[in-house]
This record gives structure tokens, sequence and C-alpha cells, in this order.
């Protein structure tokens, strides 16, 4: 297993031991995390705390370069919201767990010159699967379904 992809595993897990959705992510620059998150919407009343952008949240402040140099990995593939910040940003490569589940904005991703591979990782779509069938109100709410 990437270690990357285990860390952003880690933090899933952590925000559904927490009473989240697990979904984590991290942000990978040359070598080391610099950011990293889970969804927090239920945790915090959040409109917008999901993986991707918590750990954005959590990376702070970085120059553009190191946004462009950077690689995020991500448990499940990017919504709207999460894909427009990976664009804003600059973000040019995009690891993601599992799109089995929940399929983002992939295409829009690749069509902006990121790179996007897919892990199609069991222990990704197990969690996701077993949260869904669990708790499918907040999930749908996640979604805006």
């Amino acid at each position: 297993m990437d270690p990357f992809m285990q860390a952003a595993i880690d933090e899933a897990q952590q925000g559904l031991a927490e009473g989240g959705i697990p979904i984590g992510s991290v942000i990978v620059h040359n070598g080391q995390i610099i950011g990293r998150g889970h969804n927090r919407r239920i945790q915090e009343g959040s409109a917008i705390k999901h993986g991707e952008m918590d750990a954005l949240e959590n990376a702070g402040r970085q120059p553009a370069s190191v946004y462009r140099e950077a690689t995020l990995y991500t448990t499940l593939s990017p919504c709207s919201m999460c894909s427009g910040a990976i664009l804003l940003y600059g973000i040019r490569k995009v690891i993601v767990g599992e799109n089995q589940t929940f399929m983002g904005e992939e295409q829009l991703l690749r069509s902006r010159g990121v790179q996007v591979d897919v892990l199609g990782d069991a222990t990704c779509e197990h969690m996701m699967r077993d949260f869904i069938a669990a708790q499918p109100q907040l999930w749908n709410e996640d979604i805006g379904e």
C-alpha cells in the first residue's frame, strides 16, 4: 500500500470514528505530507469541510508553486467543490482510492490537464459502501441530494 494513500485512509477512518463521513485526503509535496484532513461536515456543522477541503485548509497558505508540484490523495473521487479547489490551486496530480460508490468530476479534472489515477482500492470502497448503507441520509446530504 502506498503510504500516502494509507494516510488518507487513516484520515477517513478517523472521521468515521468521530461520527462523520469516512473520506480522507492528504496533500504531498516533495515526498512529505503538507496537509491532511477528513470530512468534518457532521462534526463541525460545516457546509464545506470535505476531506480534500480540510486537507487544503490544514496545509495552510502555500506558494502557487507548491500546489503545482503537489499530489493530492483522496479516498473517494472528488466532488464538484473539491475539484474546483484542485483546479483553483493548480494541483496537477490526484490519486483516487475509489470511484465506484461516487463518481466525482474526474472528467473535468482530466479535461483541464490534471492527471487522475484511480486505484480501485477495496478498503476505500468497502468503507464507503458500509457507511452509505448505514447512514444514507447523511451521505445524501453530503452529496447534495
